[in-house]
């Protein structure tokens, strides 16, 4: 397996624990719907980890568009790199 060092590499650990605390935000959902919990409590919750993950994707956005792109861009090869970008903020702006 090659290592490759991507420019999240430095915010790694905020994302591993952001994620994190979204698995236990989803695992809480669950359990309020074991408990039978009201609809309006979960559907909050729910926004509220919509709303997180969401900026766990931003995250990575800017890290792909400021590392991965800009490379490309420095070394003449950036429009497969745009395509590429272009293609992943249309999908992570389907709602």
């Amino acid at each position: 397996m090659i290592n490759v060092a991507y420019k999240y590499s430095s915010n790694k650990d905020t994302l591993l624990s952001r994620l994190k605390r979204i698995e236990g935000q989803v695992r809480g959902i669950q359990k309020m719907i074991e408990d039978d919990r009201y609809c309006v409590d979960i559907l909050v919750q729910i926004a509220a980890i919509k709303s997180a993950i969401h900026q766990v994707g931003l995250s990575l956005l800017e890290s792909h568009t400021k590392g991965c792109v800009a490379d490309a861009m420095e070394d003449n090869n950036g429009d497969d790199k745009i395509e590429e970008l272009m293609d992943v903020i249309r999908q992570f702006t389907k709602s």
